[in-house]
């Protein structure tokens, strides 16, 4: 390269100090390590809303679209918590079996009303017949013919995950973009700085 060049750029690069550069990529790589925290604390305390709502029976709707709002749009938000973790990660186990348990009550309440109608309608159709002993088989038909049976509740409609994006727009992934910039100028600031010296001898 020509020498005039390289003095040229010399002097141009000279006036950046790569300490300032340097001190620059600490800060703002605190910020980025501290934002990123923040980001995560922040989703886990989401995450323990919506699990507490879940078990206390309160608005578990609400405290799901905030989580989902948070960890769609914030990275460093990832809902599994270790290698070993459920997935999907977010599984409503207490609004799941408070459902369970009342869609069974409902088909007993359905299925004892219609034992009683099962009676009415034996007794009918066999007036004869002592304690009603000859109806038994008309009431184990009406009942097979007229019962409830329990469905079963999909599990996957109670169990939830949403990702998180690998960047975002807000303090964490700003501050780590700078410093991924910071980075790179402070390693071809030096890079470039060496170069020079070794051409100029």
């Amino acid at each position: 390269m020509d020498k005039r060049k390289l003095h040229h750029i010399w002097t141009k690069i000279r006036l950046i100090k790569p300490w300032y550069i340097f001190v620059l990529l600490i800060i703002t790589t605190t910020v980025s390590i501290y934002s990123l925290r923040q980001n995560n604390l922040q989703m886990v305390k989401l995450r323990d809303a919506v699990y507490s709502a879940d078990k206390n029976n309160t608005d578990v709707s609400a405290a799901l679209e905030a989580l989902q709002a948070f960890v769609t749009t914030n990275m460093n938000t990832n809902l599994a918590s270790g290698p070993n973790a459920p997935y999907p990660p977010i599984q409503l186990e207490y609004t799941y079996t408070r459902l369970e348990a009342a869609n069974t009550q409902s088909a007993s309440n359905t299925n004892q009303a219609l034992y009683t109608n099962a009676e009415d309608y034996c007794q009918q159709a066999i007036p004869n017949g002592f304690s009603g002993r000859y109806r038994v088989s008309c009431i184990e038909q009406y009942i097979t013919s007229h019962g409830v049976v329990v469905q079963t509740i999909p599990a996957s409609l109670y169990e939830f995950s949403f990702l998180s994006p690998r960047w975002s727009p807000d303090l964490a992934g700003w501050s780590l973009l700078v410093s991924i910039v910071l980075g790179a100028t402070f390693i071809v600031d030096v890079a470039l700085r060496r170069l020079i010296r070794h051409s100029s001898h």
